[in-house]
């Protein structure tokens, strides 16, 4: 968008805990906050301004997304509609989805173009495997004594562990960290989670991260770090990191499973996760390349790999 209008000034309509994050990306001028409770659309977006030139919906395919756009009574309104071009494909991975929606309106977008400038930030713990937990949904989240089964494996191989902790999230993360021998001062991130430049200095210079589907493998993604993603209700084909060397999605789905086998906002652990084992992610650890390496590149020092047992 930045590149087609670089003489608009682009706002972002997006829930209002994200505006670290969003300084951290060059195109946005403004955030609107606009948000709803369990991912539901906002009835609204506050628009205090004149109509804008143009909006575009990168939210969903229905009505209630598009007719808060359409609210502020936009010169153009950029959308997926039931019925007429471009189509909903709803197998299509999100990257690719909307990236084609602004290059069916002529907006030249390509999908894999999405890394973040690296923070400027120290990181607290440089070249460290990054463990994160957590998740919003407890179907994305990953048994805790499975991930300390990989930490106390890759601590053991001489690999410096860091357990980071989202808002809510200490005593999960102090959990596993004690259960694997680690010291307190392996977690990082305090009740209201970590701020957000010091969370991409962590990831960004991380040795590689092994994580959920959640926002933290996007940012591992999106900072070129080295990253295994567990899956669950959610195929990676949706959802996944690009499809590079660096990137080792995880997922075992059920026989007849489609795309979408699960509720991703579950109470309780997907089964297709649970499939995941700690030698299988240990496994995965140990195929990826090093930092700052050609993708392909095998790593100087290897992660532990699973084949001294170390299973659920």
């Amino acid at each position: 968008m930045r590149r087609a209008l670089p003489d608009h000034e682009l706002v972002l309509a997006a829930p209002g805990w994200l505006a670290d994050a969003v300084r951290a990306v060059d195109a946005v001028d403004v955030l609107v906050p606009a948000g709803a409770a369990d991912r539901e659309v906002p009835a609204r977006v506050p628009w205090p301004w004149a109509p804008p030139r143009l909006a575009v919906d990168l939210h969903g395919n229905g009505p209630a997304s598009r007719a808060v756009l359409a609210r502020p009574a936009p010169g153009r309104l950029l959308a997926y509609a039931d019925g007429s071009a471009p189509r909903w494909r709803p197998d299509e991975h999100e990257r690719a989805r909307w990236c084609r929606l602004l290059t069916w309106y002529g907006i030249r977008a390509e999908a894999d173009d999405l890394l973040l400038r690296r923070p400027a930030t120290a990181s607290p713990a440089p070249g460290a495997v990054v463990l994160h937990p957590g998740a919003d949904a407890g179907a994305r989240r990953w048994p805790p004594e499975r991930f300390a089964a990989v930490a106390r494996r890759l601590r053991a191989d001489g690999q410096q562990v860091v357990v980071t902790c989202g808002p809510g999230e200490q005593e999960l993360a102090y959990g596993i960290a004690e259960r694997a021998g680690l010291s307190a001062a392996a977690v990082a991130g305090a009740p209201a989670g970590l701020p957000f430049d010091t969370l991409a200095a962590l990831v960004a210079q991380a040795r590689a991260v092994v994580v959920g589907d959640t926002g933290v493998a996007h940012l591992a993604s999106a900072l070129a770090t080295p990253s295994v993603v567990l899956f669950g209700p959610v195929s990676p084909a949706l959802w996944g990191p690009p499809a590079l060397p660096r990137h080792r999605p995880l997922w075992r789905p059920l026989p007849g499973d489609g795309v979408r086998p699960g509720d991703p906002h579950g109470v309780e652990p997907d089964p297709r996760l649970l499939r995941l084992a700690p030698g299988e992610v240990l496994d995965a650890c140990a195929a990826l390349p090093v930092c700052g390496a050609p993708d392909g590149a095998r790593p100087a020092a290897p992660l532990a790999a699973g084949a001294s047992g170390a299973g659920p």
